[in-house]
């Protein structure tokens, strides 16, 4: 085993079926498995723990990604009352420092995508501003009744989620497709685009093409062409992953990164990882839930840690979860017959064979899947 100093991840448990899929993905975050140190710190997010501490544990487990620089969270439930805790994920993006969330849709062997969709298509959103967080509020009476909201962008977010796009479609040999609706809103929504078209000037060996939001959609369901990275505004971006997780037949084969990147080099101070999908309350308990997209998690946060042997056993995770999905190993949601922990144990053997493999190749490539 590697002797380099151990990376510790802050692990945010959450609720029901959720929480499994956490538990089974962090059997691969051992440092048996992964040949280095790894540390877990443990916070319970879990419904009950956070409203017996009217949400402290959110705030501490922020505070905790912030410090070690890395987090993995599982699912966690969001109450429907008025005044209850609700979601931690606004409290985590913003004591996170979290501007950018990316999440890449990917083929998933024996899932039939829509149309003649096969490239990875990577939707790099706003973690922070514009629809959600705004202010609203309502003047007047009856038929005369308006609704108003002020939402707001700032152009360091902007800029974060412009040069991020293009350092993602480097990594992924992709071209950075979309924008917002420039056109309608050229102050407000222009901001975006402004510094879209500085960051392509900084890449100018990138192929970059600026859509308009609504015709990026369209495109969307028609692509079979390049990887796409298609960068977007918070509330337009958060639309766009979810329809583009389901171009590929699934929402298992995806995971969602959410980055603080430094102002000066944009290089991640901070990266929390989760599974794109719920708490799934009807599998709890029944060893049947898919884990793929929370172990993806696991990889794309590897990806992320300073070291070449940790980038390495992230392509290790990314490559023998996909493989054995491929070689027919499959949860019932993608036509198989495994079992949560059984999909899982699998991974684990692939990801130690691999890893002897790369050792005894002399094989150091560092390279992820994006």
């Amino acid at each position: 085993m590697s002797t380099e100093s151990p990376i510790t991840i802050a692990c945010l448990k959450g609720d029901q079926t959720g929480q499994e899929l956490l538990d089974q993905a962090l059997r691969l975050m051992q440092p048996d498995v992964l040949g280095f140190p790894v540390e877990l710190e443990f916070h319970d997010l879990s419904l009950e723990e956070r409203r017996r501490t009217d949400n402290e544990v959110v705030h501490e487990a922020a505070r905790a990604v912030l410090k070690h620089g890395f987090g993995i969270k599982a699912a966690t439930i969001t109450p429907e009352t008025a005044g209850d805790v609700g979601s931690p994920n606004a409290i985590l993006r913003e004591e996170t420092g979290g501007e950018v969330i990316i999440r890449t849709g990917r083929r998933i062997a024996g899932v039939r995508p829509v149309g003649g969709i096969h490239a990875p298509i990577s939707v790099v959103r706003m973690a922070v501003d514009g629809a959600y967080g705004a202010e609203e509020w309502r003047e007047g009476s009856g038929m005369q009744e308006q609704a108003f909201r002020t939402m707001h962008i700032s152009r360091r977010v902007c800029r974060a989620v412009a040069e991020f796009s293009f350092r993602q479609a480097r990594q992924m040999n992709a071209q950075v497709v979309g924008g917002p609706k420039w056109t309608v809103s050229p102050t407000y929504e222009g901001m975006l685009k402004e510094e879209l078209d500085a960051a392509a000037e900084r890449h100018p060996d990138m192929v970059y093409r600026p859509i308009l939001i609504d015709a990026s959609f369209a495109m969307l369901i028609d692509h079979s062409g390049d990887a796409l990275v298609v960068p977007a505004l918070n509330r337009d971006g958060d639309l766009m992953s979810d329809m583009v997780m389901q171009l590929f037949g699934s929402i298992a084969g995806a995971e969602s990164l959410l980055l603080n990147l430094d102002d000066d080099t944009m290089v991640p101070k901070a990266v929390m990882a989760e599974a794109p999908h719920g708490t799934a309350p009807t599998l709890e308990g029944k060893d049947v839930a898919n884990p793929l997209a929370m172990i993806l998690a696991c990889a794309g946060l590897l990806a992320y840690a300073p070291t070449e042997i940790a980038k390495r056993a992230s392509r290790a995770i990314y490559v023998s979860a996909l493989e054995a999905v491929a070689e027919g190993i499959r949860t019932p949601d993608l036509g198989g017959h495994a079992g949560t922990t059984e999909f899982t144990d699998e991974v684990i053997g692939r990801v130690r064979t691999k890893l002897d493999v790369f050792d005894a190749l002399g094989d150091t490539s560092p390279a992820g899947l994006g």
